[in-house]
């Protein structure tokens, strides 16, 4: 049975997944890639380090697998959108790429939102800038770094950069071309989106749109070298990893809200027109005539992390059992009590401005561990409903799709369910946005009719959490009073940055 490579890069790991062609996962290697924090708000990692990384990772996965690398029949990868990579006119990194996290541009999306450009860039291309977008990070470089902005000559998202390096093509795919410069309606580039931001000397920079399931080139001789995979192996485009996630968990179709709890709060749903709002991004779908809006705020687990790793670090550090199985006890037990502690997850983002910061709310000194544990989820499963209920006010839908590490807690999915007020299916998909890849790698040489032509019994890998009416009106409840300190702590969350700024006499 010929196999199947899903490259997949996150923000601080890339992994190598191979699949039979039937979808059954063979093997998964991981690699780190380290961030650099040069200075505040400057979130950026070594762009040949992070192919380094890919490739020792293919190597692993290839090697762990016991398989000839022959059998592999394609490959593409997903990684995360927005950010960007840059080369120069000889196809060299230009600098470090930047991540979705970088909020360099912060000041300058701020006196953008004070114009009309928010409304003109919402209505041409379908969203409201924001920090980490292409179209923010490029005006910033043209300003502060204008030697560097001269020599760009090609500019890339984080997979097209790997796309690169196993290929020496250069291009994009639809998902992740839409992220700043297309028109909404025909999907295509335009330079008025361009011109809207001040970057019409990038025209030729902006790599060509190819279909996400399309063969754009072979594994190279010197990238053959490095991964171990035969030279000549086809390699798709690939995807932006929020589509390649829902598609994976067999989301990405019209009807159903798809939700991704891991760095972003990312939640999605896929229309056959566009739709435009300044609360979600209307973005490109998979196939043409499709388009796929996206409510989004680095809010989501990343909060539920911190506090594994700040506070239960002897936990994290016992060997007989994971961390999450050692603290699932207390979650549950606290679940069951009635509690005054709410949890604002704005550690590293909101959807409430950038001063918006964390916050234990009706903390007492009888609150434990399994209260903390428990507000803290309830806050990540809040701020998803936030993003939820305003796709609601646009599109109709009566369930959910939840994919992300913390979807396999059972706690945390009924939370959901009764949360959202709708039923929540998980999957049991271990590397989702891989899998979304090798399916876009399959279509490509044709051992699947198309991306969603899923080989797997999806019900049968999937579990359905109902709402409870009771646990549904508590929870609404709490939201009301989670809503309301967020809009009271709007103007206390600048006094709070600033008591940061202030210096000793």
């Amino acid at each position: 049975m010929p196999s199947l490579l899903g490259l997949d890069s996150g923000l601080t790991v890339t992994k190598a997944v191979l699949f039979d062609s039937d979808g059954t996962e063979i093997a998964v290697a991981r690699r780190r890639v380290p961030q650099h924090i040069p200075r505040p708000r400057h979130v950026e990692r070594d762009m040949d380090g992070l192919w380094s990384a890919a490739a020792e990772a293919i190597a692993a996965a290839i090697a762990q697998s016991g398989r000839p690398a022959s059998d592999i029949a394609a490959v593409a990868a997903t990684a995360h959108g927005d950010g960007i990579y840059l080369l120069d006119a000889d196809r060299k990194p230009l600098g470090a790429g930047i991540l979705s996290l970088d909020s360099r541009a912060e000041g300058l999306v701020a006196d953008w939102s004070r114009t009309d450009l928010f409304g003109r860039a919402l209505k041409l291309t379908g969203q409201t800038p924001h920090a980490a977008a292409p179209s923010a990070l490029l005006a910033w470089i043209a300003r502060e770094e204008p030697e560097r902005f001269g020599r760009i000559a090609h500019i890339l998202a984080c997979k097209d950069w790997l796309r690169f390096c196993l290929t020496g093509t250069i291009g994009t795919d639809r998902t992740e071309a839409s992220t700043a410069f297309t028109r909404l309606a025909t999907q295509d580039y335009t330079t008025d989106a361009l011109e809207l931001f001040g970057l019409e000397a990038l025209a030729a920079a902006l790599p060509a749109i190819d279909p996400p399931a399309a063969v754009v080139g072979r594994v190279t001789e010197a990238a053959a070298r490095q991964t171990g995979l035969v030279a000549g192996t086809p390699v798709a485009a690939g995807l932006h990893d929020v589509t390649a996630s829902a598609l994976g968990i067999g989301g990405h179709r019209p009807g159903v809200v798809d939700v991704v709890a891991g760095t972003y709060s990312i939640n999605e749903i896929v229309s056959d027109r566009p739709r435009t709002d300044p609360r979600w991004f209307c973005r490109s779908g998979i196939e043409p005539g499709t388009w796929n809006s996206m409510s989004i705020s680095p809010a989501s687990t990343t909060n539920y992390d911190w506090f594994l790793e700040t506070l239960c670090r002897a936990e994290a550090g016992a060997a007989d059992s994971s961390i999450h199985e050692r603290l699932a006890p207390e979650i549950s037990q606290a679940l069951k009590r009635r509690s005054t502690l709410l949890f604002h997850p704005f550690l590293f983002g909101s959807p409430h401005g950038a001063n918006a910061s964390g916050a234990f709310l009706g903390m007492h000194g009888w609150h434990d561990r399994g209260d903390l544990l428990r507000a803290v989820l309830e806050g990540i499963a809040f701020n998803h409903r936030y993003h939820v209920d305003a796709l609601r006010d646009g599109f109709p839908f009566e369930a959910a799709r939840l994919t992300g590490g913390v979807s396999r807690s059972p706690d945390f999915a009924q939370m959901m369910a009764d949360v959202l007020g709708v039923p929540v299916s998980t999957s049991r998909t271990g590397e989702a946005a891989a899998w979304g890849a090798a399916l876009c790698a399959g279509a490509a040489v044709g051992l699947f009719k198309t991306p969603f032509d899923d080989p797997r019994d999806l019900d049968a890998l999937s579990r359905t959490y109902s709402p409870d009416t009771d646990r549904h009106a508590d929870y609404n409840r709490r939201y009301a009073v989670f809503a309301e300190a967020v809009e009271a702590l709007r103007p206390v969350w600048r006094k709070l940055e600033a008591l940061g700024s202030e210096t000793k006499a």
